[in-house]
């Protein structure tokens, strides 16, 4: 059986308390598991960053449908499509504290909940570690995706909805996550150790990243090198040196019916936190659709998928608008699909219905994969960002090299493409170890020690394997030339032949 995921993570970013090694793991545990010690322990400010996703999608132009990286907004005006997500991570100590909670504690606690009925539990599949029937792996995405097809293969003739939750971890309500997250424990209200935790991750403090850059919009370098020597790899000496700086510490201020609510993307209990919220809506779901009424109904994260007979359709939409509600949220009708599926001539079509109008052969699009009926296809925006992702990379190589001829007034500098390979083509399928140096400042003097990086894998990877579970051939097809745009892109610019991989 596969190895459960460790709550112990050695994390690279520098933060407001210093990084803590493998070796502090014994020393760390020893005080999470004091809980007097996480009752008063005082949580540091978090580092808030945005994450941009330029977006290709099918937009409403006045009544034409058009794919373009701009919308109509409801006001009238045209703008961008690009995604903002608002990602939020800890300090290394805070972090291990929320990730033991959550993999130690709290976790085990929701999954032992959840699989007091199986069929229960296989509605719910995000942010959790579910073997697949071997026993060998966990399900992944593939294995979610793969599921709903397949009902949809079985039932022949149904009517899909997809609904997705406006702002999910923005909007939580504090309160009902409170009595949710004691439910889970078996208590009547939150243990202290309990309620630091819950009150740190819903009346949390942060610093924005682009605050920290005070030296023209970057990093001061030189300081940072400067606490690295000292074996500090911080932003600030120690939380008092940022208190009384001019850095603009902020708290959370999002509202709704005057109270404060929401918790940060990007901890590590974040998602389980996320999960348990929408327990009583998963519940009633269940409960009424899929027992009474025999409804297919699954939930990855704020992304819902009901699969139901046509003549269902009414009542099934206004069930899941009501429940929603319930749990003070709100389902964002512009993300709301409806596919209906049927039978013709021993093939099953697909048919898209929205604002009374029917649209043949436009996919259910499900955890980045498009389903026709007769065909399963990898969603073509992500195959854009791959390719986006691919042509980036060996400009950005090919312009360090330059960098490096002008700084040193050389004719020629070879670009090597080993790396590239790795990363963006077939050569890069297989696992492997690769050979790397880590640095560490040990009272002033730099350690440099050779260690092996594990490589998983690349994209072309996860699209073979993607084919193969999905059983559809024509996912593979869609790669097929990878190869040629990488050589071609590659001909742009001066790289040099390497050893051929082993």
């Amino acid at each position: 059986m596969k190895k459960q995921k460790d709550w112990f993570k050695d994390r690279g970013y520098p933060h407001f308390t210093n990084k803590t090694p493998i070796s502090k793991k014994k020393e760390i545990k020893s005080y999470i598991n004091d809980k007097s010690k996480i009752t008063k322990h005082s949580f540091s400010p978090l580092i808030f960053k945005e994450i941009k996703q330029r977006r290709y999608k099918l937009s409403d132009f006045n009544g034409e449908l058009k794919r373009s990286h701009k919308k109509i907004d409801k006001r009238g005006n045209i703008i961008s499509n690009t995604k903002i997500r608002e990602i939020m991570y800890a300090t290394h100590i805070d972090a291990h504290i929320y990730s033991y909670y959550t993999h130690k504690i709290i976790g085990p606690k929701y999954e032992n909940y959840l699989n007091k009925n199986k069929d229960f539990s296989n509605c719910i599949s995000a942010y959790r570690q579910i073997l697949t029937e071997d026993g060998i792996k966990y399900k992944n995405n593939v294995h979610f995706a793969k599921d709903v097809f397949d009902e949809i293969k079985k039932r022949k003739n149904c009517v899909v909805l997809a609904f997705d939750i406006e702002n999910f971890f923005p909007s939580l309500n504090h309160k009902l996550l409170k009595l949710i997250w004691s439910e889970i424990l078996g208590t009547k209200s939150l243990p202290k150790d309990h309620y630091n935790i819950f009150k740190s991750a819903t009346l949390f403090s942060y610093v924005k990243l682009k605050d920290l850059k005070v030296k023209q919009k970057h990093f001061d370098e030189k300081k940072l090198s400067h606490l690295k020597k000292l074996g500090k790899h911080t932003f600030y000496d120690d939380i008092k040196e940022l208190i009384e700086s001019d850095i603009v510490i902020h708290k959370n201020q999002k509202k709704k019916d005057g109270k404060i609510i929401g918790i940060p993307q990007g901890l590590p209990i974040s998602a389980l936190l996320a999960n348990m919220y929408m327990l009583p809506f998963d519940k009633a779901v269940y409960g009424e659709l899929c027992t009474k009424s025999n409804i297919f109904y699954r939930r990855y994260s704020d992304d819902i998928i009901v699969i139901c007979e046509e003549n269902q359709t009414e009542f099934v939409e206004s069930y899941i608008l009501d429940r929603i509600k319930d749990i003070k949220l709100v389902i964002s009708k512009e993300k709301t699909e409806k596919t209906i599926f049927k039978e013709s001539n021993n093939k099953i079509e697909c048919f898209n219905f929205k604002k009374d109008s029917i649209k043949k052969n436009i996919p259910l699009t499900y955890l980045g994969f498009e389903f026709y009926g007769d065909k399963i296809l990898v969603k073509s925006k992500n195959l854009a960002n791959f390719y986006r992702e691919m042509k980036q990379a060996v400009r950005r190589k090919s312009k360090r090299v330059e960098k490096i001829k002008e700084k040193y007034l050389l004719d020629e500098a070879p670009i090597f493409k080993r790396k590239i390979y790795r990363l963006y083509s077939y050569k890069g399928v297989k696992k492997r170890f690769l050979k790397t140096k880590k640095v560490e400042y040990i009272n002033g003097a730099q350690k440099v020690q050779d260690i092996n990086k594990k490589f998983r894998g690349n994209y072309i990877k996860y699209i073979y394997k993607a084919s193969e579970e999905l059983e559809a051939p024509e996912i593979k097809k869609q790669i097929k030339n990878h190869w040629k745009i990488l050589q071609k892109t590659l001909k742009k610019y001066n790289f040099s032949n390497v050893k051929k991989e082993s």
